[in-house]
């Protein structure tokens, strides 16, 4: 896939959602959090932060429990991080606006600042539609292996989000193509090509001088809110100055572990 080529526009390709051997491989997001538990001061050396409010999203059939490890770190690091406190997440793009609204404007009015969002999966749904909706008070958006581009029929949970939210995925064209277009704030996608979840393909925004793609190899759907490098890179991209950005260097401690560059993705 050429990630620069892409049009803001929904024009969809047909896609298939990950496989059954890679759906049944999402096992080892215990060895993920395994992990980080053990790297756990290496992470600590990741650059601290300045105390500004990060909102936590989760995925699909999650709760705020998923995002516990990751608001925990934000915490040691220096963020003043905020679960979102809706239960569990049934899905709703549409259904949630209202709420999520509400969530982003309680949180930037508490803190007195721009509010960075992290989304896991369609967590990063939500995120990207609170920074078209409402770019005065979103900082950046971290997203993590969100289908919100190409074919986003192509994951393995689409039927049971479309039975359980009420909501078709090809019901919402305008909202769908705000969401898979250019964020009027810094804007991250970390994936991986071995999601066994959603196809990767559909995490893919188009990169610019404040957008990118960052691949975390062999990493899972189910653990990529757990999976070291993911946590190091999300530090990372959060600790940039509000109002900069800069492309995410890859020669840290978790060098390995992650992709080619944007302009090297074909």
């Amino acid at each position: 896939m050429a990630v620069a080529d892409r049009s803001t526009d929904v024009t969809e390709r047909r896609l298939r959602p990950p496989s059954l051997l890679l759906m049944l491989a999402e096992a080892r997001s215990v060895l993920e959090f395994n992990s980080t538990l053990l790297l756990s001061p290496l992470l600590m050396q990741a650059p601290k932060g300045d105390g500004h409010p990060v909102l936590a999203l989760p995925g699909f059939l999650a709760s705020d429990l998923s995002m516990a490890p990751l608001r925990r770190y934000l915490k040691e690091l220096g963020y003043d991080a905020y679960a979102w406190n809706m239960g569990r997440n049934f899905g709703g793009v549409v259904s949630r606006r209202a709420a999520l609204r509400d969530l982003l404007k309680r949180v930037h009015e508490a803190a007195g600042r721009k509010v960075s969002i992290v989304g896991w999966s369609l967590g990063g749904v939500y995120a990207r539609d609170l920074a078209v909706q409402m770019p005065d008070l979103v900082r950046s958006v971290v997203t993590l292996g969100s289908p919100f581009a190409d074919d986003i029929r192509a994951t393995n949970a689409t039927r049971l989000y479309e039975l359980l939210s009420g909501e078709a995925v090809g019901d919402i064209p305008d909202i769908r193509a705000a969401i898979a277009g250019d964020m009027p704030v810094p804007a991250t996608s970390i994936y991986s090509r071995t999601d066994g979840i959603v196809n990767w393909h559909t995490t893919q925004l188009r990169p610019s001088a404040t957008a990118e793609n960052i691949e975390v190899h062999f990493a899972s759907h189910v653990g990529l809110g757990v999976n070291p490098a993911a946590l190091w890179a999300i530090a990372d991209r959060l600790a940039q100055p509000e109002g900069e950005f800069r492309h995410f260097d890859r020669s840290g401690p978790f060098a390995i572990a992650y992709g080619r560059a944007d302009h090297a993705l074909s």
